[in-house]
């Protein structure tokens, strides 16, 4: 792991368990609403044994990072882009799944020239968030959850590679949410995530600065973000790949290694 000061606050990385080396490249993992780094596990020790550098970030206000929490999508680019400057990284993958997909395609946006490929896992643009989500994630976040698990999940229990027989996704998707937003008695980083994600207007703008190759990694029974969803945006990229696993919205989990293939992939092909 490695915790770096950004924006005067102690934010956290997993690292996959191996030291930062500046000779090798690096790949920054954004997770999305009211999840953290621990979604990426399976992707993040693949790319940290296989010549990366990895920082799989909680986002400030998340878990084990300090920080209000960012309201917007364009705050959140802010931070990935100033956590870069604190790990002494120049150049870098961005690889973002749902909110944290809108969060690596603004910063890709504002600085260009810094993103070396651009992953958005499990996205749509826009991401409108339905106003019975919005409201209950303030006034019931436990049913919010609840209600969350239920459209993000197509299977009830894990393929092989993913955290082995005898784990539930959906109750263990739920307990991180619980866990998340229990890590924050200050903040609503539930109801804030939401917001900004369905507040988000600078999508096709923000596609259209991209210089990058872009990869749009879906899942075909996703609910949250149906794969029709990023139609206009995959229309903005210049370089960009779609393609569809078997899953959900929690891909990671359904389909860990189609998704740990796809993105092995799109990096390799595009270095």
């Amino acid at each position: 792991m490695s915790i770096l000061q950004v924006n005067g606050h102690s934010t956290y990385c997993y690292t996959g368990g191996k030291p930062f080396d500046a000779a090798k490249p690096t790949a920054v993992f954004i997770h999305g609403v009211l999840n953290d780094h621990s979604v990426w596990i399976l992707q993040t020790r693949w790319f940290a044994n296989h010549g990366w550098n990895v920082l799989a970030v909680d986002l400030p206000g998340h878990c084990k990072s300090d920080g209000p929490p960012p309201a917007s999508v364009e705050e959140a680019a802010q931070f990935v882009i100033a956590l870069l400057d604190a790990a002494g990284v120049d150049k870098a993958a961005l690889i973002g799944h749902s909110f944290g997909s809108l969060i690596a395609l603004e910063a890709a946006a504002r600085a260009p020239q810094r993103v070396t490929h651009l992953a958005m896992v499990g996205t749509a643009y826009p991401m409108v968030v339905s106003p019975a989500l919005l409201e209950s994630s303030v006034s019931d976040p436990q049913r919010a959850i609840h209600m969350v698990n239920t459209f993000s999940h197509s299977l009830m229990a894990p393929p092989p590679s993913s955290l082995g027989p005898g784990t539930w996704l959906y109750g263990s998707s739920r307990a991180l949410m619980r866990r998340v937003l229990a890590s924050n008695r200050e903040h609503n980083v539930f109801h804030i995530g939401f917001k900004a994600c369905n507040d988000y207007a600078n999508g096709e703008a923000a596609m259209e600065a991209v210089q990058c190759p872009v990869l749009f990694l879906l899942g075909d029974a996703d609910q949250m973000t149906p794969p029709r969803a990023i139609k206009a945006l995959a229309g903005k990229a210049r370089h960009g790949k779609v393609v569809t696993v078997h899953a959900g919205h929690a891909l990671m989990s359904e389909a860990p290694d189609e998704v740990l293939f796809a993105l092995r992939d799109f990096v390799s092909a595009a270095r």
